[in-house]
């Protein structure tokens, strides 16, 4: 990945986070979702974002539908804030990595204390 990419990599996870908090009232959206990561095109024309929704399976959804239903204004925001020659094209897609990860740290605390 070039600096440049990674630059815009960066740039468009802290103005994602900030666009959902700030800009977007939908009550949809969970109040426990965090941009995991953004995977950029090399020619920046579209960028997946990884989030993740700290909650049961309906909040998952609703935060799901809600995300998609606002990728246009989220990336139209994101096209005020960042200069770039073309606004990539968002797809958001779902990480469960931190969620895995703690069901593990549990498991692994419970064959400590051995109650597995």
């Amino acid at each position: 990945m070039s600096l440049r990419n990674e630059r815009v990599r960066k740039a468009l996870m802290r103005e994602i986070s900030d666009i959902i908090f700030r800009e977007i009232k939908d009550p949809q959206i969970c109040a426990m979702v965090s941009i995991t990561d953004v995977d950029v095109s090399s020619d920046n024309s579209a960028a997946r974002v990884f989030y993740s929704v700290f909650g049961d399976e309906i909040a998952k959804e609703k935060t799901s539908k809600a995300l998609e239903r606002h990728t246009g204004q989220i990336r139209h925001e994101v096209g005020k804030r960042i200069r770039l020659r073309k606004t990539p094209s968002l797809l958001f897609i779902p990480d469960d990595s931190l969620e895995h990860g703690a069901k593990m740290t549990e498991l692994i605390n419970k064959i400590q204390r051995g109650e597995i």
